[in-house]
């Protein structure tokens, strides 16, 4: 039997034909993006279910080996940031076991997306691109791709929409580690849209919007 991440789930008013799963960052938990998730709305007939899951409990190193809910380790902090790798993959499994119920549950994958804040987006980047069936999308938020050195994206993932927020003023994940994301998936043949917002390591108003839009874009040109 798998053991799936636990997760909060968000069911639609009528019968799922879509879903979005939605990785927090460090210290958080899947209620953070809760109210977000809730308060889109989507025409019909989109309808999408809500995977919000639960990091599992980490000691993390630049924190002083304090546990809290983490993807992985972080050994150092700054751009060229050191981190737990086989943590990393370890979360990315379990994004891979998630995706694989939510195909199980008749949701094609091409109508799967998977979003990630912060260190969740780096889990995202490493378990979308590496993931056999192609999926409907990938967006990072506020967030890095430490393992494009070593990631070889599967080909079912060529061509998949991809979109970068980041905040011009963020000082924890900066924004050059963000730009420096987006050479890397250009570098692996992809297009990504890449969206600036003045603010710090945080979601804004008009980032949801955006999001909002990018998932519509992305499920509406994929129907079921």
């Amino acid at each position: 039997m798998t053991d799936y991440l636990p997760a909060v789930e968000i069911e639609p008013a009528t019968p799922a034909n879509a879903s979005v799963i939605w990785l927090h960052g460090l210290g958080a938990d899947g209620h953070d993006f809760e109210p977000v998730a809730k308060a889109m709305h989507f025409p019909p007939p989109l309808a999408i279910r809500w995977i919000l899951p639960h990091a599992p409990e980490l000691p993390v190193t630049v924190n002083g080996g304090y546990v809290m809910p983490a993807w992985y380790d972080i050994l150092r902090f700054g751009e060229e940031r050191s981190l737990n790798r086989e943590q990393l993959q370890a979360s990315a499994d379990k994004v891979h076991a998630l995706i694989d119920r939510e195909i199980a549950r008749g949701i094609p994958s091409h109508r799967i997306i998977l979003a990630g804040f912060s260190q969740g987006g780096a889990v995202i980047y490493h378990a979308g691109l590496s993931y056999p069936k192609r999926l409907g999308g990938l967006l990072g938020l506020s967030t890095y791709f430490p393992t494009s050195d070593t990631l070889a994206p599967h080909m079912a993932q060529v061509g998949i929409p991809v979109m970068i927020c980041h905040g011009t003023e963020d000082t924890v994940v900066v924004m050059n580690m963000g730009r420096s994301a987006r050479r890397a998936l250009e570098n692996f043949g992809l297009a990504p849209q890449f969206r600036s917002y003045v603010m710090a390591h945080a979601v804004c108003q008009q980032e949801v919007v955006d999001i909002a839009g990018f998932y519509q874009k992305c499920l509406s040109s994929q129907q079921s």
